[in-house]
C-alpha cells in the first residue's frame, strides 16, 4: 500500500505516505454534534428561541388580524402590505397576526405563509408584535410551521385546536402541549370555523405551561368572564362584542377585523374607557364586514378604500354592488378621515374585481 502511494505520488515524503494510509485505515465517524437523536434539526422545540416574553403578549390591547394583499396575478403584494402594517403601527396596533383567518393563512402555502411571517418581522418587528398563525389540524405540520416561524423571529404563535377531522378532548390537549414548548403561545377558540368548541376544561388544563399567553374566545362575554375571573388572559375575538368584554368583562383586549380599516377608532374603543356611544357608532360598520363569512367584506371595503388592489384569491368574491354602495354610506358616516388610505371611497364594477383561482 505504501509503496504504491509512492509510485502515485513521488513528491510525498515516507512521513507523508505512512499518515496517508493510516488515515485511510481508519473507519469514519459521524461527528458528535451531529448525532442528536428525535428532534428536527437545525432547531429544537425545547430551545429558548424567542427573546419576547409572555408577559409582554399578554399586554397586548389592540392586534390587528392583517389582511393580506394579492397582484393581478395572485402573488402577494408586499408593497401594498406594507403600507397596511405601516398603517397599523402609526394609529396604535399593538400586534398583528399574519396568516390567519382574515389574512387567508388557508390560501396560502406554507413557504408563502412563513416568508410573510419572516418579512412582516424583519420590516417591522422591531414596532409591533408579529403573532404568526401557524396552526393545523395536522399536529405534525403545526409543530414544523410553528419551529420555522420562531425561527424567522415571529414573537408568538397562533393556534387553533384541530378541525374537520376533530380529536377527543385528550387529543386537543396534546395537540397543543406539541407546539406550546416553542414559545409565546394564544389559543384561538372560533367552533363556527372549527365545528368544535376548546371547552374551559381543556385550556385550564394547558395553562399549567409558562408559553401559554391566553385565548382568543369567541365564544361570548360569559365565556370571557368565566377565563378573567380564574386569571386567564383573554381577547375577544368579535368586534361586535369587543367593548363590553374589555370594559364590563375584563377582556385584555381584542384580535380585531375592523381595526383594518378603522385602527384609530378601535384603538380609542381599546385604550380609552367606556365609550358605548363610539361602539354604537362602529356597529353598522362591523354588521356590514360580517355579513358574508370574513374576509370577504374586509377585502371589498379594502379594495373600494383603494388601499389594495381589487384581487380576490378564490375561493372569495366581492360583496354585491349593492353592499358596496351601503359600505360608501357607513364611510360617509363615520368619517372618511377615520379610515385606512388616501384615497376617496368608491362603489367599484363588477368588472374591476379579478379573481385568481390558480396561485
Amino acid at each position: 500500500m505504501t509503496s504504491s502511494l509512492l509510485l502515485m505520488n513521488p513528491a510525498l515524503s515516507w512521513t507523508d505516505t505512512v499518515t496517508t494510509a493510516a488515515l485511510r485505515a481508519r473507519r469514519w465517524r459521524s461527528p458528535i454534534s451531529a448525532m442528536i437523536p428525535n428532534i428536527h434539526l437545525p432547531m429544537r422545540s425545547l430551545g429558548v428561541k424567542n427573546r419576547t416574553s409572555v408577559d409582554d403578549i399578554k399586554s397586548l390591547r389592540l392586534i390587528t388580524a392583517v389582511k393580506t394583499p394579492y397582484l393581478p396575478d395572485g402573488r402577494f403584494d408586499l408593497e401594498a402590505y406594507d403600507s397596511l402594517i405601516h398603517m397599523q403601527i402609526i394609529n396604535g396596533a399593538e400586534g398583528v397576526i399574519v396568516g390567519g383567518t382574515t389574512g387567508e393563512g388557508h390560501l396560502m402555502s406554507w413557504d408563502e405563509h412563513i416568508m410573510l411571517i419572516g418579512h412582516t418581522v424583519n420590516c417591522f418587528g422591531t414596532s409591533i408584535r408579529v403573532i404568526g398563525n401557524t396552526g393545523s389540524n395536522s399536529t405534525g405540520e403545526a409543530v414544523h410551521a410553528t419551529e420555522q416561524g420562531f425561527a424567522v423571529g415571529m414573537h408568538a404563535a397562533l393556534h387553533i385546536n384541530p378541525y374537520y377531522g376533530k380529536t377527543s378532548l385528550e387529543g386537543m390537549v396534546s395537540h397543543f402541549e406539541a407546539v406550546l414548548s416553542m414559545g409565546p403561545t394564544i389559543i384561538y377558540n372560533v367552533p363556527s370555523r372549527t365545528g368544535q368548541d376548546i371547552p374551559p376544561m381543556v385550556i385550564h388544563t394547558i395553562l399549567q405551561n409558562p408559553n401559554m399567553a391566553g385565548v382568543k374566545e369567541c365564544m361570548g362575554n360569559d365565556r370571557i368572564k368565566g377565563y378573567v375571573d380564574k386569571g386567564i388572559v383573554i381577547w375577544s375575538g368579535n368586534d361586535d362584542e369587543c367593548h363590553d368584554s374589555r370594559w364590563a368583562f375584563g377582556a385584555t383586549g381584542v384580535i380585531s377585523v375592523a381595526s383594518n380599516l378603522v385602527p384609530g377608532l378601535m384603538h380609542e374603543l381599546m385604550f380609552e374607557g367606556k365609550n358605548p356611544s363610539l361602539n354604537s357608532k362602529l356597529m353598522p360598520l362591523i354588521k356590514w364586514l360580517f355579513q358574508e363569512p370574513n374576509p370577504i367584506g374586509l377585502n371589498t371595503a379594502l379594495a373600494q378604500l383603494g388601499v389594495i388592489r381589487p384581487v380576490f384569491r378564490l375561493p372569495y368574491v366581492p360583496l354585491p354592488r349593492a353592499r358596496r354602495l351601503e359600505f360608501v354610506r357607513i364611510v360617509e358616516s363615520l368619517g372618511c378621515e377615520n379610515f385606512i388610505g388616501e384615497k376617496d371611497v368608491e362603489v367599484l364594477d363588477d368588472d374591476d374585481f379579478i379573481l385568481v383561482g390558480r396561485y
